[in-house]
């Protein structure tokens, strides 16, 4: 017989945010991103995938400025509340909310807007394969929106796993190899901004922001 101690299995991604999103009645703030206003507001409305979308607040404000939206998360219980908050918000018929592992769901069709905001796991996430995956789906002439930590925030599991330093936006452009005749990079930034913690503490996080436009 072999007693060989195994490590536990990790957790489905699904489960794990499930779990996540249980812990709280409100996860996030209910607000848009800022980089994701920022950058798209100025943007005639069009077809967009968002990838990872949480409790839904910004394929809702996508929504509410004309965009008609995919909005995809592997946690049901993130999508529940994302549906409820669209549906409160009067923009429930413009989302389609869509339950998907993002490590193994092939998006189908383009979109005018690919959108991946802080699209980090603590669960083993293949997240430059699936940003490339999406980059695929971005219609000519459409945007490619990627948003990520610099760094974790100090109250986040991610701050404290001997993971890999998180990749800069001029990083992630590289990782995604946009042939520079089929795509032009309109952001390709950090930008700080001020986060309030669990406990209610201040702190000042660092984003990076990449933008790139598929050409015509």
């Amino acid at each position: 017989m072999d007693h060989t101690e195994h490590p536990p299995a990790a957790p489905h991604p699904g489960e794990f945010w499930d779990g996540f999103y249980s812990e709280r009645e409100n996860v996030w703030s209910g607000k848009p991103n800022a980089a994701l206003v920022r950058e798209m507001e100025l943007v005639a409305p069009g077809t967009a995938l968002e990838l990872g979308c949480g409790e839904g607040a910004d394929s809702i404000w996508l929504a509410q400025r004309g965009w008609t939206v995919t909005a995809v998360d592997v946690s049901s219980v993130a999508l529940g509340r994302a549906a409820q908050h669209a549906a409160q918000a009067g923009v429930g018929n413009s989302i389609t909310f869509a339950r998907h592992d993002l490590a193994e769901w092939e998006p189908a069709g383009e979109y005018d807007l690919v959108a991946a905001l802080f699209l980090h796991s603590p669960v083993d996430f293949p997240r430059e394969r699936v940003l490339a995956r999406a980059a695929r789906t971005v219609a000519p002439g459409g945007t490619l929106l990627v948003v990520g930590h610099a760094s974790f925030p100090p109250w986040s599991q991610h701050a404290h796993d001997d993971a890999a330093p998180l990749p800069s936006a001029e990083e992630v452009a590289q990782g995604l190899g946009l042939p520079s005749h089929e795509w032009s990079v309109e952001t390709r930034e950090a930008e700080g901004r001020t986060a309030r913690g669990p406990e209610g503490q201040t702190v000042v996080l660092t984003d990076t922001v990449l933008r790139a436009r598929r050409a015509r």
